[in-house]
């Protein structure tokens, strides 16, 4: 190519064809040229005003760099934030050079544009990133001074730029043992490690800190850019995890209750000294292992597969190392993770000596009744002496006057008190003996029956309705049947006096049985008299009786004894005028168990 072409296509061409925007400014700041790249970006210019085109406005910018170039012939350079021709912001990197006359003026200015919206884009983005990024960021130069640090660290150790890092991390004077910066600079590798620093309040603070080369072109580590990871708060709940970690087994290996854990697969995780003590194995023999199958109960054993999470048995047995059977309270939990099972606990509270204190209480109760009883039975002895002197008087009387009426009714007078001092006799042997019961299987309707039947008769007689209310297929219990037997006749036949009492033409009786929530339970209703407020509080009063001389006050002792020695209780409901409800109630667990065959 001839100098001519190159230089006419240099002055034609190159114009068009350089890959930034080009405008040619007069003194108006008209556009008066622009080139493809120009257009491109901001549209067709020529013939408009440079700040209308760049920047949408209808005056010339406040602080314009033409304008500067125009009066002193001096170029510059200058980052700029206008309009494209789609109206979005875009960021050029602008130049400004003189078109200078023959004569020293400058009558035009061109502008050399770059966009460079994209790098903007960019640099904003790794500057949010840098500042926002949720951990320590510095960058250090071969002093170890810091050069540029984020907001994260600001916020935690103040402002550092110009400051050693270990003056700013760790308030020292000299340089840490093991750097892992001047590691970097020393092999341009990246290195890793924990400190522990102090932060602008002299808190102390822990954290693990990468750090790596920041290469210049001939791969010279001027700088090293290090990255730290705040672990306080993980290095605190770690301490208060470690801290609940000893207090709880603190809490287990001392409880006075047996703590067993086990994990998902069954094996135990957890056998406390007082489970030890109350089982009779030894931790060491069970740990890690499967247990006996004989250790637990079965409803503990199929709390998994049954998707409840707890299982509370208020009395129970667990089978020791020995072959004991040891009462005890027993809550099992399920150990779960959100849905996830990761293993089972078992609470064993000792029940042995409650039991036994129970027993002592119960016989406690007898003899502190007894007592009283033999207190009030010179009196009720008396009144028995009295009343067979009166019967012996009139018998007497009827034979020296030969009058077989009197005679009659003095021998009736010795038969009836006759059999008062029998009654009281019969009763008071029977509430102060100590004694085993005889637990056989027993089908408590046929219990209720029996009774039933007794009673018919003499109900009937005083228009009295009896009847049996009995819930269908009640499983056998293991019970005393001579003493629930005994129970349920004192009932009926209070009852009955009930309901001769009541001024009501004709009363009822209802005897029932129902099962509901693991308890056998037994009713006597009837629609007599009722009780008023003064008998409900002494209904269970030793010698406490209504029947007046007919009755020794030892009928509903001797029932509510025979409950309890069944493990039951036995409540009531009057209201005075409409009638009773007695209930008893037999919780299958706490039954006596039949002696084995």
């Amino acid at each position: 190519m001839v100098e001519t072409e190159w230089q006419r296509w240099l002055h034609s061409q190159l114009f068009e064809q350089v890959p930034c925007c080009i405008a040619v400014i007069d003194r108006q700041y008209n556009i008066v040229e622009n080139n493809r790249a120009f257009r491109d970006v901001f549209g067709e210019g020529k013939g408009k005003k440079c700040y209308e085109i760049y920047k949408g406005r209808k005056d010339r910018c406040p602080d314009c760099m033409a304008a500067h170039t125009f009066a002193d012939g001096r170029p510059r350079v200058n980052d700029e934030v206008g309009i494209d021709h789609r109206g979005r912001k875009a960021n050029y990197l602008v130049h400004v050079s003189p078109v200078i006359a023959p004569d020293g003026s400058v009558p035009y200015v061109v502008e050399l544009s770059t966009d460079v919206t994209e790098t903007k884009r960019l640099q904003k983005e790794y500057q949010i990133l840098f500042e926002r990024v949720p951990c320590f960021v510095m960058v250090l130069n071969r002093d170890l001074r810091v050069v540029r640090a984020n907001e994260r660290v600001r916020e935690v150790f103040g402002e550092c730029v110009g400051e050693h890092c270990y003056k700013i991390l760790k308030h020292r004077w000299e340089k840490c043992e093991d750097c892992p910066a001047e590691r970097t600079f020393a092999d341009g590798q990246s290195h890793s490690s924990k400190h522990e620093g102090t932060n602008k309040h002299g808190e102390k603070t822990h954290y693990v800190v990468n750090t790596s080369p920041l290469l210049t072109g001939n791969h010279h580590v001027a700088h090293v850019i290090e990255m730290a990871l705040d672990l306080t708060e993980t290095h605190r709940l770690e301490n208060e995890l470690a801290k609940e970690h000893f207090l709880r087994e603190i809490l287990i290996e001392n409880s006075m209750d047996g703590v067993i854990a086990t994990q998902p697969d069954g094996e135990v995780l957890i056998f406390n000294p007082a489970a030890e003590r109350l089982l009779k194995y030894r931790a060491e023999d069970l740990l890690k292992k499967q247990p006996p199958d004989t250790l637990f109960p079965s409803e503990f054993l199929a709390l998994k597969e049954s998707g409840k999470d707890v299982c509370v048995l208020p009395e129970t047995t667990m089978a020791a190392r020995d072959g004991e059977k040891i009462p005890v309270r027993f809550t099992g939990v399920a150990l779960k993770q959100g849905d996830e099972f990761i293993g089972s606990a078992a609470f064993l509270q000792d029940l042995r000596e409650i039991k036994q204190l129970e027993r002592e209480k119960i016989e406690a109760e007898r003899f502190a009744a007894v007592g009283q009883t033999v207190a009030g039975l010179a009196h009720g002895i008396k009144n028995l002496v009295t009343g067979l002197e009166g019967a012996m008087y009139v018998f007497n009387t009827g034979l020296k006057k030969g009058e077989q009426s009197r005679i009659d009714q003095g021998w009736e007078m010795l038969n009836r008190n006759i059999e008062k001092v029998s009654a009281l006799a019969k009763n008071l042997l029977a509430f102060s003996k100590g004694r085993t019961l005889k637990v056989e299987w027993t089908d408590p309707n046929e219990l209720v029956r029996e009774v039933v039947a007794l009673f018919h008769d003499a109900a009937r007689q005083n228009g009295i309705d009896l009847a049996a209310e009995l819930q269908e297929n009640i499983e056998p219990a293991p019970m005393e049947p001579q003493g629930i037997h005994e129970c349920l006749t004192n009932l009926v036949s209070n009852a009955i006096d009930a309901c001769k009492t009541s001024d009501k033409p004709r009363c009822s009786i209802v005897v029932r049985s129902r099962e509901e929530g693991g308890s056998l339970i037994l009713e006597v209703e009837d629609s007599g008299c009722g009780m008023d407020s003064e008998t409900r509080q002494r209904i269970f009063t030793n010698f406490f009786t209504t029947k007046g001389a007919g009755g020794t006050g030892l009928g509903l002792l001797i029932t509510r004894r025979i409950v309890q020695e069944h493990g039951g209780t036995i409540s009531f409901e009057s209201i005075f005028g409409k009638g009773s409800l007695f209930r008893i109630v037999f919780p299958r667990h706490l039954l006596p168990q039949p002696p084995e065959a």
